[in-house]
């Protein structure tokens, strides 16, 4: 009888890892980051009925619980910008339905789970046969692109590559968490760290703060820390993060592992 009930607990014992396993294994998936993220820059989801609309550079795509609007894909057109506030308005159509999808950067609480989200998105939303639109509310973030995710150290200011006597011990750092939208590293003198703001076609490093180490003439940390705070654009390419704003190319980092 104890040999039957200690195989029996075995068996838990290996059903329950099991599970474990696999239940971490898919939180894992669910999380990863794949080239397939870089087709969408911005995910909306909403409530009663549950709707969901992902936006990007090729298409944009509607999905929902409601009869007749279970998928619709719609054509990517440029967005319609307020000139006063962060607020952007998409009239997209296709063959039987057309939509108004409108984003605002506004904290926005998900009515079922209670997770805040920075941004409110509104969709109106009606196939060529009705008189009326549905009206939807929800709320959504921009998809921070997951190849910034990694350690790059500075190559090019302002035009000129660097060296490390430009520098007070090593060239400056940065570190960025694409998952978190934050910075952290070394700007060549003294330890940096702050947020990144991340939206399409837009990238800036913001709040930024550091230490307070007095730094020796000659050092161009300062130099450093203002080119990065006044980013707007990047490209990633060949191992490279290169950060513009209007006015040119500000810097390029190189990639490391």
């Amino acid at each position: 009888m104890k040999k039957v009930l200690s195989i029996l607990l075995l068996s838990f014992l290996m059903i329950g890892c099991k599970t474990t396993a696999n239940k971490e294994t898919a939180g894992t998936d669910s999380t990863s980051s794949t080239e397939e993220d870089l087709k969408y820059y911005f995910k909306g989801t909403g409530n009663e009925p549950f709707w969901g609309i992902k936006m990007g550079n090729d298409e944009i795509v509607f999905t929902s619980l409601i009869p007749g609007k279970e998928k619709i894909t719609f054509p990517a057109v440029d967005a319609i910008k307020a000139m006063d506030a962060n607020v952007k308005m998409y009239k997209v159509s296709n063959e039987t339905t057309s939509a108004t999808i409108t984003i605002q950067q506004l904290d926005c609480q998900d009515s079922m789970s209670g997770a805040i989200s920075p941004y409110s998105v509104k969709v109106e939303i009606k196939n060529n046969s009705e008189l009326e639109a549905k009206k939807l509310s929800g709320c959504g973030k921009y998809l921070t692109d997951y190849r910034l995710h990694d350690i790059w150290v500075l190559e090019e200011l302002n035009g000129y590559k660097v060296f490390a006597t430009d520098f007070q011990k090593e060239m400056p750092r940065i570190e960025i968490n694409s998952t978190e939208n934050r910075f952290s590293g070394y700007g060549g003198c003294n330890a940096i760290s702050g947020s990144i703001f991340y939206e399409k076609d837009l990238l800036r490093f913001t709040k930024v703060i550091s230490t307070l180490m007095a730094c020796p003439q000659g050092n161009k940390e300062g130099e450093f820390t203002k080119a990065l705070q006044s980013t707007t654009t990047y490209s990633i390419g060949n191992n490279q993060l290169t950060l513009s704003n209007p006015s040119g190319k500000l810097l390029v980092f190189k990639k490391v592992d």
